[in-house]
């Protein structure tokens, strides 16, 4: 298990540029080495002194490449050094707290080397914490989200709370690694993608019972649809994923996870800044209109909160067929979904009949539609079915239809010569299908 500052003698060439504050280097073919050096949230990168291109050549770093790896089969006894992958043009190997990353040609343009390590090592009461805040980490039928920019504390905090469940609370924590790079107790078990599948190992933690699992590096499409896996298992999940926001972190979930079980997988983020905690998010369902919609129009509504204070920055909820998430801003709360109204309502009559149209909303639950004159019965259907079915689409706003020269002074009139890009690509296709037959007859002609 990797403790923090703890690794194998490396070559005197490496140890030498290891300094204090140094958190990466960086080592390419015929390129003059750089570092990043730095506390966390003030890294700065630059050219190491001393050093050029000129004597960092493929071969030295190949050779370096090499005795790094014979390194790993020398401290086979260490389980914190070990081979994490090995594939054509790549070879990441873990040695103590370092992580290095190997790249040549073809996966890369050249080769090069990069080696990783953390730059702090803090426990939970270093980051005074609210008690409030404290009590929802410790709760085992949580699933949270760490996120924000590479570099930012985000992994930094993940081993401070593993340690916190471990130690403080006394849970089973295990985590899901790829590759495994966190500085735990060694009791905590870290698992690796079992046969290059992180579902499998997940069904291999099912069975041995955790209370809490880390999930690291929540990236793919799949991990999320992992990470909602295990957490409607019941088991208590905390997940490191990249993301500018907390609120981007939440909308990573659309289209992963059904929206009605978006607050059972995901129901508080924590977004970190320059190693700090700059915003604490919660997630809770509910029923009722989303701001700005009158009673009738009540629905799922998934409301996103600051913690503690409680208070409401945005609402998620199905609109139409896409999942909409709206800021709930005082005076402004009412535009955001007549926006969405407005951009849905544009979308599906251009798709159903390939017409641009203008929509004006008369009151927060009612709008008028206007289309070409030709347009106007089709869109409104025998006894009103189509229209009827556009309204209930869209949550139930009220719908009328009228001809363009019907619409108010003022209003933008849509562009008549709108058109669907697909039936262009397929027009132009054919066309040009056209021409090649007319050009083969010709030629055949001669």
């Amino acid at each position: 298990m990797a403790t923090f500052g703890n690794h194998p003698q490396l070559p005197d060439v490496i140890e030498s540029l290891l300094e204090d504050d140094v958190h990466t280097l960086f080592f390419k073919a015929d390129c003059t080495p750089r570092a990043k050096r730095g506390t966390i949230g003030e890294l700065r990168l630059e050219d190491i002194a001393g050093q050029d291109g000129d004597s960092w050549n493929t071969l030295r770093l190949e050779s370096l490449q090499e005795e790094l790896t014979t390194i790993v089969s020398e401290h086979q006894h260490r389980s914190d050094c070990f081979l994490e992958i090995d594939r054509k043009g790549c070879r990441v190997i873990q040695l103590g707290d370092l992580r290095i990353a190997c790249a040549w040609p073809p996966f890369s343009d050249a080769r090069e080397i990069t080696i990783v390590r953390p730059v702090a090592k803090l426990s939970l009461s270093d980051y005074e914490l609210d008690d409030q805040i404290l009590e929802r980490l410790s709760n085992h039928h949580r699933g949270v989200f760490i996120c924000g920019r590479p570099g930012s504390g985000k992994t930094t905090l993940a081993q401070a709370i593993a340690e916190y469940l471990d130690e403080d609370v006394g849970a089973l924590v295990k985590t899901m690694e790829s590759p495994r790079d966190l500085q735990l107790r060694e009791r905590i078990t870290q698992y690796a993608p079992l046969e290059g599948d992180l579902e499998k190992t997940a069904e291999i933690l099912f069975l041995v019972r955790p209370d809490f699992v880390i999930f690291d590096e929540v990236r793919r499409a799949r991990d999320f649809e992992i990470f909602a896996d295990v957490r409607l298992a019941g088991v208590g999940l905390l997940g490191v994923t990249h993301a500018n926001s907390a609120l981007e972190a939440i909308q990573r979930l659309i289209g992963k996870v059904e929206l009605g079980l978006v607050s059972q997988v995901l129901d508080t983020v924590l977004h970190v800044e320059a190693g700090q905690i700059q915003q604490v998010l919660e997630l809770r369902m509910t029923v009722k209109p989303p701001t700005g919609m009158q009673e009738e129009l009540a629905r799922p509504v998934i409301e996103i909160t600051e913690f503690p204070s409680g208070k409401i920055t945005h609402e998620m909820f199905a609109f139409g067929s896409e999942i909409a998430v709206v800021p709930v801003t005082g005076k402004a709360a009412n535009s955001p979904i007549k926006q969405l109204a407005q951009a849905q309502i544009t979308k599906t009559i251009r798709q159903w009949v390939g017409v641009d149209c203008a929509v004006h909303f008369t009151s927060d639950t009612s709008a008028k539609i206007y289309v070409p004159q030709h347009m106007v019965a089709t869109l409104v259907g025998k006894g009103g079915r189509n229209v009827r079915e556009l309204q209930e689409e869209l949550g139930g706003i009220n719908l009328g239809i009228e001809p363009l020269e019907a619409m108010p002074e003022g209003m933008e009139r849509p562009n008549p010569n709108w058109e669907d890009p697909q039936d262009r690509r397929s027009f132009e296709s054919r066309a040009w299908e056209h021409t090649r037959q007319k050009g083969k007859g010709k030629r055949k002609g001669r």
